[in-house]
C-alpha cells in the first residue's frame, strides 16, 4: 500500500510493482560494444526470436508501437524477449479504430505514422523491425533523422517518393501535402545495399515498403528464405556470453565523453585568454612601479625584490632607450624591463635573469604547450555490421539448411 493513497484519504489505492528476470543486455548496448561485430547466424538468431514474439502479439491483437533496440532485452543464455509495452494498444481487424500516430521513436517511425494517419495495423511495427534489421546488417542506424520533416526525407530518399502508383490512397493521409517532396525520387534500396546477402536484401525490400498494406507480415517473414538458408540461425545458447550491456549504460559513456570534450575545450581556451592578458613589454632600461590610488597616484614600493623580464615571443621589439617612459619617473627603480608586483616575474611566466632582451625571436616561450588532455570522438569502436556477402558460419544451427525443412506451420505451431 503506498503512502500517497493513504494520505489521499483512500485506502484501497496502492502501488503495483512488477518483477521480471534479470536481462543481461538489451540490443541497443550489446551492438554498441566495441568491437562488436554479429555474424550473420546470430543476426538470423536475434531476427527469428523478434519475429517470434511479434507475430505471438499481433495474433493476439496487441500491437507494440515502440519496436527498438533498447527494447529487445537479450541475457547471457541468447534468449531475446520484448520489452515495454507502456506504448502498446489493442487492435481490430478492420483498423476503423482513430489511434495516436506520435508512437514509435521516431528513426524506427514508418512513413504512415509521420504523415499523420491515425488508422493502422501490425504493419507499424513491421516497418521498426526492418529498420532494426537493416541496422544490423549495416552497422549504424539507417535512418537517423532529427525531427519529423528530416525523417521522412530521409526515408524518401531510400524508399522513393510516396505516389498513389506505388501506395494507393497515400493522398488522402491528413499531412501528404505538407511533406510530399517537390521533385521525383526513386526508390533506391536495393541500389545502397547491394552489399547485403541477396535473400536478406529481399526481406528487408518487403519490411521497408512504403503501402503499409503490401509490407511483409511477422508470419511471413518467418517463412522467407533468409532464414531456411545456410548459414541457418544458430541455437541461442551457442552465442557468446558477454558483459552486461544495456543503452543506459552506452548513454552515460557518450555524456562522459563529451563532458571530457567540453572540458578540453575550456582548458585551450583559458590557456589562450593567460597568453592575451600578458603585460605590455617595457622599454629598455625603464622600470615601472604600481601606482597608488589617490588624486597625487604616488607611486607604491614593491616589498619584493625586482626580476628582470626575460625573452617572450609574444612581445614585439624594445624600443631602444632614452625614448619617452610609458610610465612615470620616481619610485624605486627596478631592474631592466623588469616588474615590481608581486605576483609577477615569479615562478611560472618564465621571467629571469638580468640585462635587456635579446634578438627577438630567441629564446622559448614564457608558456609550455597547451595543457590539458584533447577530447577526440570516440574511437576504437568496430562497427556490428556485417561484411558482403561471403558471411561466417556461425555457431550451431537448427534444422537442415534447404530441403527437408518440414511443415513450417507445424513447427512454429501456428493454426492453418
Amino acid at each position: 500500500m503506498s503512502k500517497g493513497g493513504q494520505a489521499n484519504g483512500n485506502k484501497y489505492k496502492g502501488g503495483i510493482y512488477m518483477v521480471f528476470e534479470y536481462m543481461d543486455h538489451d540490443l541497443t548496448g550489446l551492438a554498441d560494444r566495441p568491437g562488436m561485430r554479429f555474424s550473420v547466424a546470430q543476426i538470423k538468431c536475434y531476427m527469428r526470436q523478434l519475429l517470434t514474439g511479434l507475430h505471438y502479439c499481433h495474433v493476439n491483437q496487441v500491437l507494440h508501437r515502440d519496436i527498438k533496440g533498447s527494447n529487445l532485452l537479450i541475457d547471457n543464455e541468447g534468449n531475446l524477449k520484448l520489452a515495454d509495452f507502456g506504448l502498446a494498444r489493442s487492435f481490430s481487424n478492420d483498423h476503423n479504430g482513430n489511434l495516436t500516430n506520435r508512437v514509435i521513436t521516431l528513426w524506427y517511425r514508418p512513413p504512415e505514422l509521420l504523415l499523420g494517419t491515425t488508422k493502422y495495423g501490425p504493419a507499424v511495427d513491421m516497418w521498426s523491425v526492418g529498420c532494426i534489421f537493416a541496422e544490423l546488417l549495416h552497422g549504424k542506424p539507417i535512418f537517423p533523422g532529427k525531427d519529423e520533416p528530416e525523417q521522412l526525407n530521409k526515408i524518401f530518399d531510400i524508399c522513393g517518393a510516396p505516389e498513389e502508383s506505388n501506395w494507393p490512397g497515400v493522398s488522402k493521409i491528413p499531412w501528404y501535402n505538407n511533406f510530399k517532396p517537390t521533385r521525383q525520387l526513386k526508390r533506391r534500396l536495393r541500389e545502397v545495399y547491394k552489399h547485403f546477402d541477396r535473400h536478406a536484401l529481399e526481406l528487408l525490400d518487403r519490411m521497408l515498403t512504403l503501402d503499409p498494406s503490401q509490407r511483409i507480415s511477422a508470419k511471413d517473414a518467418l517463412d522467407a528464405e533468409y532464414f531456411w538458408t545456410d548459414p541457418l540461425p544458430c541455437d541461442p545458447k551457442s552465442l557468446p556470453k558477454y558483459e552486461s550491456s544495456h543503452e543506459f549504460q552506452t548513454k552515460k559513456k557518450r555524456q562522459q565523453q563529451r563532458q571530457h570534450e567540453e572540458t578540453a575545450k575550456r582548458q585551450k581556451l583559458q590557456h589562450q585568454q593567460q597568453h592575451n592578458r600578458l603585460p605590455p613589454i617595457q622599454q629598455t632600461g625603464q622600470g615601472h612601479s604600481q601606482m597608488r590610488p589617490g588624486p597625487n597616484q604616488q607611486p607604491m614600493h614593491s616589498s619584493q625584490p625586482p626580476v628582470a623580464a626575460g625573452p617572450s615571443h609574444h612581445y614585439a621589439k624594445p624600443r631602444p632607450s632614452g625614448g619617452p617612459s610609458r610610465y612615470p619617473q620616481g619610485g624605486n627603480p627596478v631592474a631592466s624591463g623588469g616588474y615590481s608586483h608581486a605576483n609577477r616575474g615569479q615562478g611560472g611566466g618564465g621571467y629571469s635573469g638580468s640585462g635587456a632582451y635579446p634578438p627577438q625571436g630567441r629564446g622559448a616561450p614564457p608558456y609550455g604547450s597547451s595543457g590539458g588532455p584533447s577530447g577526440g570522438p570516440r574511437g576504437g569502436v568496430g562497427g556490428y555490421g556485417v561484411g558482403a556477402p561471403n558471411y561466417p558460419q556461425g555457431g550451431g544451427q537448427y534444422g537442415s539448411s534447404g530441403t527437408g525443412r518440414g511443415n513450417r506451420n507445424q513447427q512454429y505451431g501456428w493454426q492453418q
